[in-house]
């Protein structure tokens, strides 16, 4: 059966035209309305969310469960109200987060410390991944403690690089942007093909640090490792710096440890990035005393405080261990000991992502880079 185009037909689906003068010849009969075509009239409505600025992008907070009260000294930072989030947890141990709430166009900055268990990392993955499947615009894994921080090379044959498989995660579970403070290593930051913000303590333990008035100031680096980092609060505080070397037979125990300085009529102040065990610092606390420091104190970021690292710091001669909130203190250790005291980190997080929001500079946060 043959079909014959009508007129009418054959005037809608004809060629539009231009002419000389670049304008559109007056529309068919019946295409006036048609939608989408050349001819439609313009659309009048915005493609903004009503509450959003020219500058500023719609931002939520969420917080996992190893960080729940860090999150909330963020959002509070930031103005924001902390997201709700549900974890559900199952009968065979597995569990299964949830956002209660709609993240479809927005930046979602999920607060996670990923120290042990490993449930931690695995919870920001998987609250990264749900965000990632309900539209969110772009996701920031803000990660005060970056766990296996300490895996950041093969320090013998056939072991893994744990520092980089957690890169490669987060990467692959749809992390746009990273937010971490003192890492172990700074060179961790590459193992990220996303941008990498790594923020310092120096900028909350350097006002501290001044409060106390020490007249005869050392910093000291508890391992060569720490080196550059205590050499760097040595220059912006002007005073001099010392060294520990250490030897370990095996990890965490220490065999021998010396010191290359004079700290004899000075008020010691250690720092290190974190306290784990707590074997370090209270083996060179005590032999600073023992060759004539008037004092010794301690800063770490981060409080790891594993095994007996509290009763250890009890029985040291540290007169004082100051640390940050990235990783939680339980009461049962803070019983344990009296000489622990906490800043809060969340004003610097929250300080950062109101920066970041409205696209400005960050590097003013950075005391010691």
């Amino acid at each position: 059966m043959v079909v014959r185009a009508t007129r009418r037909s054959r005037a809608l689906h004809r060629p539009v035209e231009l002419k000389r003068d670049g304008h559109c010849p007056s529309p068919p009969t019946g295409v006036e309305n048609r939608p989408g075509s050349l001819h439609s009239p313009p659309f009048s409505g915005s493609l903004t969310k009503p509450h959003m600025t020219a500058h500023q992008e719609t931002i939520k907070i969420f917080g996992g469960t190893a960080s729940k009260h860090l999150a909330e000294q963020i959002a509070s930072a930031c103005g924001e109200r902390l997201g709700e989030v549900v974890l559900n947890r199952f009968s065979d141990g597995e569990f299964q987060p949830s956002f209660e709430e709609t993240v479809r166009g927005d930046v979602v900055y999920i607060v996670q410390s990923t120290f042990p268990p490993s449930d931690n990392l695995f919870e920001l993955l998987m609250m990264v991944d749900a965000a990632k499947r309900a539209s969110a615009k772009r996701i920031v894994a803000v990660m005060p403690y970056f766990g296996f921080a300490r895996q950041d090379r093969k320090d013998k044959p056939r072991v893994s690089i744990g520092a980089k498989l957690v890169a490669n995660m987060l990467t692959a579970a749809g992390v746009d942007r990273i937010m971490t403070m003192d890492l172990h290593a700074d060179q961790i930051q590459g193992f990220f093909e996303v941008p990498v913000d790594h923020l310092f303590a120096s900028s909350i333990f350097v006002p501290y640090v001044k409060k106390l008035g020490l007249a005869d100031l050392l910093m000291v680096a508890p391992d060569t490792g720490g080196t550059k980092r205590a050499n760097a609060y040595a220059k912006h505080l002007g005073v001099d710096i010392a060294i520990c070397y250490k030897q370990r037979k095996v990890a965490n125990q220490i065999e021998k440890m010396t010191v290359i300085g004079d700290v004899k009529g000075k008020d010691v102040m250690l720092v290190d990035d974190m306290c784990d065990t707590a074997g370090t610092l209270t083996k060179a606390a005590d032999m600073m005393m023992e060759q004539g420091a008037n004092s010794v104190r301690a800063i770490c970021t981060h409080p790891v405080l594993s095994g007996d690292a509290c009763k250890r710091i009890e029985r040291s001669a540290l007169t004082s261990l100051i640390v940050t909130d990235t990783i939680p203190i339980s009461a049962e250790k803070m019983a344990q000991t009296t000489k622990i005291e906490q800043l809060p980190v969340g004003p610097l997080f929250g300080s950062v992502i109101q920066r970041m929001r409205a696209h400005e500079s960050i590097s003013s946060h950075f005391i010691i880079a």
